[in-house]
């Protein structure tokens, strides 16, 4: 690589990382993999950088989106994991602590490509054009996706509240 495009690499990991870290996680629920899921895909932008750099936050975002899809499917081929149980009691603070778990914990039990669907429409803010780009698919499943993911949480979320208030 070149001592320019070194250097515009190096400037595109110190103002993406955090971003790709934080997508990460969202699909991946775990933070190893999600730091692990970022590492390769900065390697793999910085092997292709005489493509990447045109658009790179979409590059690399997209093989971070292709990490989490191959770690979906080979979760399902291998024996079940069993989740770590922490009996830590969640704080509830006026800054809505409690509603974030209680979101995450919601998230996570959606399926992947609805999870997939969400982190990138509202956390990372893409258009739907931008998502179905990431993913790989059409506007039309984005858009259906992301309706029943938002159903699925209501629901979810709803019986949480319900739960909590018995």
């Amino acid at each position: 690589m070149a001592d320019r495009d070194q250097a515009a690499f190096e400037a595109f990991v110190v103002r993406s990382s955090d971003r790709l870290l934080r997508t990460a996680f969202l699909l991946s629920g775990d933070h190893g993999h999600a730091e692990d899921m970022v590492q390769t895909a900065l390697m793999r932008t910085a092997r292709r950088w005489s493509t990447a750099r045109r658009e790179p936050d979409a590059y690399a975002r997209r093989v971070v989106v292709n990490l989490a899809k191959d770690r979906w499917r080979l979760r399902g081929r291998r024996l079940g994991e069993a989740p770590l149980e922490i009996d830590v009691a969640i704080p509830v603070d006026d800054d809505g602590v409690a509603d974030r778990e209680q979101l995450l914990a919601a998230a996570r039990q959606l399926p992947a490509g609805q999870r997939a669907v969400l982190v990138l429409r509202y956390f990372d803010d893409l258009s739907v054009a931008e998502t179905a780009a990431a993913l790989g698919c059409s506007t039309g499943t984005v858009k259906s996706q992301t309706s029943r993911a938002l159903d699925k949480l209501r629901a979810a979320l709803t019986t949480e509240r319900e739960k909590s208030q018995c």
